[in-house]
């Protein structure tokens, strides 16, 4: 159903793409604007053409670096909502699965992403003045082993892609979901994009219990997050959780689709599981959090992130098993 918009007394239409094309331009031509100025977008289909990620080219390939710590890589399709579900947007999404499992394509990605940087200066000057001083290739490497996104920017939600995130795990995992819209008037045009990209990975604030969850849909539980996880983030998270519990049993861990809750009256804490760290999100003052974490990277979050989580906060990287009391002796002051 098209909308319109009524701004400055002018009305907007929201203008509908006949070809895919013209959608591509609009995104690669505003990737700072629809991503963040702290992400890299590299446009494939008209920069990279010789990749080929198991028979299918995504159209992009993003690198976000809010977090230089803890950056987020994601394979790029856009796509108009037009197009049949199951004839062109699941093959797609499928092979790029088939890709993500496969290490010696993403080797091949890597030496190409890397290849190119050194053939584009622009590229290899915006990758440098984010890494400051990090060598380019074991970033991009890191980055794209630990970091395995999809993102769908799609100009109209299908009801497939809610069902497929909500039923299947690697979907559920995986894949995030943008629709970027664009509406028309006399003078110029206005883009809008829901969700914001800032927020896409964060997940809806919830303080449901397993139990109301919808029968059908994938069960969020603490083993759906720790599944394919290096050891050590298992011993890190039972760590945190057990010692956390000794101190107020009545607390809860409540997983969710994108992180596991902690919860007291209220949730004060998000954790995010990656393959080999935890990112631990923690509503608190970011100078207090800085005060008490001496041994693990602390990265800042941004006005809207810390409005998401409705106050001031800061996320630490736990990379390793060492220190851990004082990121629990850290999760224990909000507690009551």
């Amino acid at each position: 159903m098209s909308t319109v918009i009524f701004h400055n007394k002018s009305k907007l239409h929201e203008y509908a793409y006949t070809q895919e094309k013209d959608f591509e331009d609009v995104v690669r031509k505003n990737t700072k604007l629809i991503f963040g100025s702290s992400t890299i977008y590299i446009d494939l289909k008209t920069r990279i053409k010789t990749i080929s990620l198991g028979g299918s080219v995504p159209d992009g390939l993003l690198f976000d670096l809010k977090n230089i710590d803890s950056p987020e890589f994601y394979l790029v399709e856009i796509e108009l909502a037009k197009h049949d579900f199951y004839r062109h947007i699941f093959p797609q999404v499928t092979k790029f699965f088939a890709f993500y499992r496969n290490s010696k394509a993403q080797n091949e990605l890597i030496e190409k992403v890397f290849s190119f940087t050194q053939l584009n200066k622009a590229l290899e000057d915006e990758f440098k003045k984010f890494l400051k001083g990090k060598e380019i290739f074991k970033f991009i490497k890191d980055t794209i082993e630990n970091s395995q996104n999809i993102l769908i920017v799609i100009d109209e939600m299908k009801p497939e892609l809610p069902e497929m995130t909500d039923t299947y795990r690697e979907w559920s995992k995986m894949v995030r979901i943008v629709v970027l819209k664009e509406y028309r008037y006399d003078s110029g045009r206005i883009l809008s994009l829901t969700p914001d990209f800032e927020s896409v990975a964060l997940g809806e604030i919830s303080v449901v219990k397993e139990e109301e969850e919808v029968a059908g849909k994938i069960p969020r539980t603490e083993e759906y997050h720790l599944e394919g996880v290096e050891p050590q983030v298992k011993e890190i998270y039972q760590t945190i959780k057990t010692s956390l519990l000794d101190f107020k049993p009545s607390l809860r861990f409540n997983p969710q689709k994108y992180y596991i809750s902690i919860i007291d009256k209220k949730n004060f804490a998000y954790i995010y599981i990656r393959r080999r760290k935890i990112n631990l999100t923690v509503v608190l003052l970011e100078s207090v959090i800085r005060n008490s974490i001496k041994h693990h990277k602390v990265e800042s979050e941004s006005e809207g992130v810390q409005k998401f989580y409705g106050g001031e906060c800061a996320t630490v990287v736990i990379e390793d098993k060492s220190h851990l009391d004082e990121v629990i002796d850290l999760l224990k002051m909000p507690i009551k």
